[in-house]
């Protein structure tokens, strides 16, 4: 997999906000991909994304898990910039985006 690259102050360069921008979206497992990259590319993944595991429907028994990652920009501009490129993605951006708030707080889905 390819790894995201920094700039010299520890921003996203232009190259790893290409990758995410056109990251090719074809089934959920490539969102998971696509999102497991963008953890190494964020800015304090480890105090700014939450990752919950649930099951899309209790009731079913082997319905697919989901995750649901609480992901928040920390204020930080060049996680700013990765939303950006996350939202430019369209089929990421339909398939993965749940709901975001003001103070750059967002929740998307994977599943499988």
């Amino acid at each position: 997999m390819i790894e995201p690259t920094f700039d010299k102050d520890g921003y996203p360069t232009d190259e790893t906000l290409d990758v995410v921008e056109h990251w090719p979206i074809a089934t959920f497992a490539d969102v998971g991909e696509l999102l497991v990259y963008l953890h190494k590319a964020w800015w304090q993944p480890d105090w700014c994304w939450t990752i919950a595991k649930r099951r899309t429907r209790e009731k079913y028994k082997g319905a697919p898990l989901r995750r649901l990652y609480y992901i928040s920009t920390g204020g930080w501009s060049g996680n700013e910039s990765l939303i950006n490129a996350m939202e430019k993605n369209c089929l990421f951006w339909a398939f993965a985006w749940v709901s975001h708030r003001r103070g750059g707080h967002y929740i998307f889905e994977a599943r499988g």
